[in-house]
């Protein structure tokens, strides 16, 4: 498998776990399935997420990530780093669901960590921006 302008995260692999395999702009791969769309990904479940950006993110946008009930959220923003708005930081706290927000590349790292370790961790990611 080759990855031409991106980064191959790992060679992981457990029965039934989503990893991130790779990253590059545009594109991840969630064990060998390509995905090039803005998603929620967590151990079991690959979920698309019609967010456009971090920018015209609402609240209604973070319905699923709540459903899945984790411990923490990631949340991609596209190559770089941006903030959401602080209300719906709040409105992920408020329900005792820590929130980190970093560029795709970190988030996707990040999100092998975590569920490597066995945390209820969900990744929202922008993938296209």
């Amino acid at each position: 498998m080759r990855y031409r302008s991106g980064m191959k995260l790992t060679d992981e692999t457990r029965a039934g776990t989503n990893f991130i395999r790779a990253h590059a702009p545009g594109e991840i791969h969630v064990g060998e399935r390509p995905v090039r769309t803005n998603v929620i990904i967590t151990a079991d479940q690959v979920i698309d997420w019609p967010v456009q950006s971090i920018a015209t993110m609402r609240l209604a946008d973070l319905e699923p990530l709540i459903a899945l009930k984790p411990e923490i959220v990631l949340l991609g923003s596209g190559e770089a780093q941006r903030f959401p708005d602080a209300s719906l930081l709040g409105a992920l706290l408020s329900r005792g669901i820590g929130c980190e927000v970093m560029n795709t590349g970190a988030a996707c790292r990040t999100y092998n960590v975590l569920v490597s370790e066995d945390r209820r961790v969900a990744a929202a990611l922008i993938v296209t921006e």
